[in-house]
């Protein structure tokens, strides 16, 4: 190519950098004011996108999730946006590092569970079976969270009804949720609940997620394929810039 090829060609991709990038800046910040908001106020939150409460997401606290892939993408996109407009090789090196580390996180995490759902449900079962046992009942919006979920999900607990065994719903009440016993009944007690074994949270979830495994692959394999390129993008960058 020409040298005034080289030079439009390196402009076009410049150009296609900070566009791109703007666009993870704006995404990230959106996601972190949404986090912001599900933290400060989940209960309206759920009031206006009840249709989406029976996704995977309520069984965490989805605030703290979207507050940290906002703050990521935040960085990431002004990284790349800035160091391509600026030219700059420091910035450019930057975005390729952070986008290198999360593609390699990313692809362990596939790794780990394809490899290791079975310690994924142990580790699971630790983080969340206490959070329920302390929170639910005491915290509003986290016990809005997984009213909903176990409503529209029909499922009950983590595991089963005696995740909430020693909980304080359970040593307020004296009953378990009405949703452990398929909401049939105000008082739900160990013998309902037993009986008609509603099943846990997290079996229902990953049987959604091996109905939707295509497209949950596809989308990873998406996303997967924007990271290359965008670190293919910022390495050429990165080497004309020399030649410059």
């Amino acid at each position: 190519l020409s040298p005034g090829a080289k030079m439009g060609c390196f402009t076009f991709i410049k150009v296609m950098m900070i566009l791109f990038n703007l666009a993870i800046f704006l995404s990230g910040g959106t996601l972190l004011g949404v986090g912001i908001w599900v933290k400060v106020d989940g209960e309206s939150f759920l009031d206006i996108f009840g249709t989406l409460s029976s996704s995977i997401v309520q069984v965490v606290n989805v605030s703290y999730l979207l507050i940290v892939i906002g703050a990521i993408l935040l960085v990431i996109g002004f990284l790349g946006c800035y160091g391509a407009q600026k030219e700059s090789k420091c910035l450019l090196m930057m975005f390729f590092s952070v986008v290198l580390i999360i593609f390699i996180v990313e692809v362990a995490a596939a790794v780990l569970a394809l490899v290791f759902t079975g310690l994924a449900e142990t580790l699971l079962n630790g983080l969340v079976t206490p959070l329920l046992k302390e929170n639910y009942g005491v915290d509003r919006s986290f016990t809005h969270i997984w009213n909903v979920t176990m409503t529209e999900v029909h499922c009950c607990g983590l595991n089963n009804y005696t995740d909430f065994n020693n909980s304080y719903w359970y040593e307020t009440h004296g009953s378990y949720p009405t949703q452990c016993c398929a909401n049939m009944v105000e008082t739900c007690n160990s013998t309902l609940a037993a009986a008609l074994r509603v099943d846990g949270c997290f079996d229902q979830i990953l049987e959604e997620i091996r109905t939707n495994a295509g497209v949950a692959g596809g989308v990873a394999a998406g996303i997967a394929a924007l990271e290359v390129a965008a670190m293919a993008v910022a390495m050429y960058l990165y080497c004309r810039l020399d030649e410059k």
